[in-house]
């Protein structure tokens, strides 16, 4: 699963500035009362960039809400099983035709801590009060991170959601959690938001080269805060 995003706004600050301008997204803003920071640390329910095809097939950016909202639950569903995202009926339309990418700096998780001499059964290791960690892409500054959307209505506007697509654990994460988030490699973005791509073949092509390490808390600061 993914608990939360950071965004750090010098790596984005451009297109930060560019999508808060767009009337679309301020009135976004204002129907859901949410913030159009977009950057530090976001969590379910918050508005977040999104890149995602536009109408004429192009990749474009959009300001989105994170989670799906579904009457079993109040809360946001802020992630989605890529085992079964193709059948389930809440997200398999969007599996099919709105495949989206969320790009930020990177992603935290609550993990299992590492001892570098850890001689722990994996029962005693999983029984250890986990840590939060940040975690990204390998040799990257951007982690782009795979997703699904879907238009929604919502106070009387037809807004954008988005839900990030989990797998199983790969690579190092194994070490630290049983879950992570689809990450695609820049490459292959536009194939992967393209409703003709092959959805499949760019799974088979995810990234799993992450690195992690004990998050530090932050707290928003006016050096987060990019002035229009």
């Amino acid at each position: 699963m993914c608990m939360s995003l950071r965004i750090e706004p010098k790596e984005m600050a451009e297109v930060l500035i560019k999508i808060r301008k767009m009337s679309f997204a301020q009135e976004m803003s204002i129907k859901l009362g949410k913030s159009l920071i977009m950057s530090g640390d976001l969590y379910p329910s918050d508005i977040a960039l999104v890149l995602a095809p536009n109408k004429y097939g192009k990749m474009a950016i959009f300001p989105m809400a994170w989670g799906f909202t579904h009457q079993a639950t109040p809360k946001p569903l802020a992630n989605c099983r890529i085992e079964t995202a193709d059948r389930k009926p809440l997200w398999r339309d969007s599996w099919y035709r709105r495949r989206c990418v969320i790009p930020s700096s990177w992603y935290y998780e609550l993990g299992y801590p590492l001892y570098d001499e850890d001689s722990r059964s994996m029962i005693e290791h999983r029984n250890t009060k986990k840590i939060k960690f940040a975690i990204q892409t390998e040799g990257s500054d951007i982690t782009y991170i795979a997703g699904l959307y879907r238009y929604e209505e919502h106070c009387d506007m037809q807004v954008p959601m988005f839900s990030i697509l989990t797998r199983e654990a790969a690579g190092t994460v194994r070490d630290i959690h049983d879950r992570m988030p689809l990450i695609l490699d820049k490459e292959n973005i536009l194939d992967w938001i393209r409703t003709d791509g092959d959805s499949s073949d760019i799974v088979e092509k995810a990234l799993t080269n992450m690195v992690f390490e004990k998050a530090v808390e932050y707290h928003r600061s006016p050096n987060e805060l990019i002035t229009m």
